[in-house]
């Protein structure tokens, strides 16, 4: 293995070190694209859906958990940040994960993406089909049917080009933006102008006169932390997209700063808002918070906007999921620890294998739909925690042995830094490792945690499958 020697102030003529993986991609994504995938990835159906069962259970507080989870999110993909502006490449994690940590450091965190994302996309398309039961004209259709169109309309527009897929994370973003900034637009009107809500005049005295910020207690906040984290877990898919665009070390910065910023805006400043327009406890798992306002200020066809909403939330998590394993999956083949099949490109310079692969899961996500429909949700994610857990993990800890390598003076850092460093990856781990302890505490977690000798098991089975085909010069010294 070569070493890298470009900082992210040098001559572009300065030789660094290359993946083999990122060659033949298409450098098609735009600005525009990867900003609104920095703002997809932050925004999913954690807060359209998920933000009025957690708001039920532990009040106010949500908005600080939201916080707190944000602020790791954001070291995270900040950690990936750097990397990124050390050496773009569309393996991401699992190319830095190789170069710090060893191909079997980049077995594992290759692996657990697919895990977490070809079972999110079963839970995806399941949302999709349970989204379009909503309405009549698709009640008579079952769940599997639905399931399996999604799949083949999302799997096909990502065969045809990046591009493509850069166009529709745009607009998906744009929708999901939309709304948030029409719903708080909303909100706002409300609070400034006074308008009752079921005779309830909105503002902080909802908050005060209704048990304060903690009217649960501070167990119910702790314990909706793993939730939570999960609503965070595509904002390391911007990693991906940073090998098929043109000088990412301008763009990604941008790109990754504003995560933080819209994750205080539209997470922690949604809650508060919500809060504030009607008592904590008139929101429910069972419907999306922001439906609960707008149906009790009479707005027409409030459920139907936003089943609209988290429909194209869905369909996006899909797309980067499909997206993002086809170019995980490309980057280890060619080291020798994924299938041969997966490394193959078609010529619109897609590594279609690796998303072939990924659809294959999710074809048993179909199965899943028509034998136990209303389980099917809950028996997938279960599998996909424990894949977020482990990839932001192994982020965390690549970076961190990339500063360490650089204090030897073997790398050098670039100037944009994941700030208090080594403080902060330590830190983020604990967290971490606190959120699978957490885990323990709910019914649905423990059965996550049962899984774990089980993968943990497969991993080392499938290493010991692959090892004699690894191929340790995956690197080379190149030109940008």
């Amino acid at each position: 293995m070569t070493e890298q020697t470009l900082s992210a102030d040098d001559s572009k003529s300065a030789p660094v070190l290359a993946d083999a993986g990122d060659a033949g991609y298409d450098k098609a994504l735009k600005p525009r694209h990867v900003n609104m995938i920095a703002i997809g990835g932050a925004i999913g159906t954690g807060l359209f859906l998920g933000a009025g069962g957690r708001l039920a259970q532990a009040g106010p507080a949500l908005a600080i958990v939201y916080a707190v989870c944000g602020l790791f999110a954001f070291f995270v993909v900040r950690s990936l940040g750097e990397l990124i502006l050390y050496r773009p490449s569309s393996g991401a994690f699992v190319s830095y994960a190789r170069e710090f940590m060893g191909e079997k450091g980049a077995f594992v965190a290759g692996w657990m993406h697919f895990l977490n994302w070809s079972t999110t996309g079963i839970a995806d398309i399941t949302a999709i089909a349970l989204y379009a039961h909503f309405w009549s004209f698709f009640t008579p259709i079952p769940q599997w049917v639905l399931a399996l169109i999604a799949l083949a309309v999302v799997l096909a527009l990502n065969m045809v080009s990046v591009k493509l897929f850069g166009e529709m994370e745009f607009w998906f973003a744009i929708i999901k933006v939309a709304a948030l900034v029409t719903f708080m637009g909303i909100g706002i009107f409300l609070l400034v102008t006074q308008q009752p809500i079921d005779g309830t005049t909105p503002g902080f005295s909802l908050i005060s006169d209704h048990g304060g910020i903690f009217p649960a207690g501070l167990l119910p906040m702790v314990l909706i932390v793993q939730g939570v984290v999960f609503a965070y877990a595509s904002v390391e898919l911007v990693g991906v997209a940073a090998g098929e665009t043109e000088n990412p070390r301008k763009i990604m910065p941008k790109a990754i700063n504003s995560i933080m910023w819209r994750i205080g805006i539209f997470y922690v400043g949604s809650v508060i808002l919500l809060a504030m327009l009607m008592p904590w406890d008139s929101y429910s798992k069972q419907e999306s918070p922001f439906v609960t306002v707008l149906s009790h200020i009479g707005v027409p066809q409030a459920g139907n906007v936003m089943n609209l909403v988290v429909l194209t939330a869905a369909l996006s998590s899909l797309n980067s999921g499909l997206y993002s394993t086809g170019r995980i999956l490309r980057s280890m083949s060619l080291a020798g620890s994924a299938p041969k099949f997966t490394g193959v490109m078609n010529k619109n310079h897609v590594p279609y294998g690796g998303i072939l692969l990924t659809s294959a899961v999710c074809v048993v996500g179909v199965g899943l739909n028509a034998v136990v429909p209303s389980q099917a949700f809950e028996i997938v994610l279960n599998f996909a925690a424990i894949g977020i857990l482990g990839t932001w993990a192994i982020i965390v800890l690549s970076h961190l042995l990339f500063v360490r390598k650089a204090k030897r003076g073997e790398v050098e850092r670039p100037s944009y830094r994941l700030p208090f460093s080594p403080y902060t990856e330590i830190a983020t781990l604990i967290f971490l490792a606190a959120v699978v302890v957490l885990m323990g505490f709910d019914e649905t977690g423990r059965i996550t945690l049962y899984c774990l000798p089980v993968i943990g098991l497969a991993l080392v089975a499938g290493w010991f499958g692959v090892r004699k085909r690894i191929n340790m010069d995956v690197f080379e010294k190149t030109k940008l």
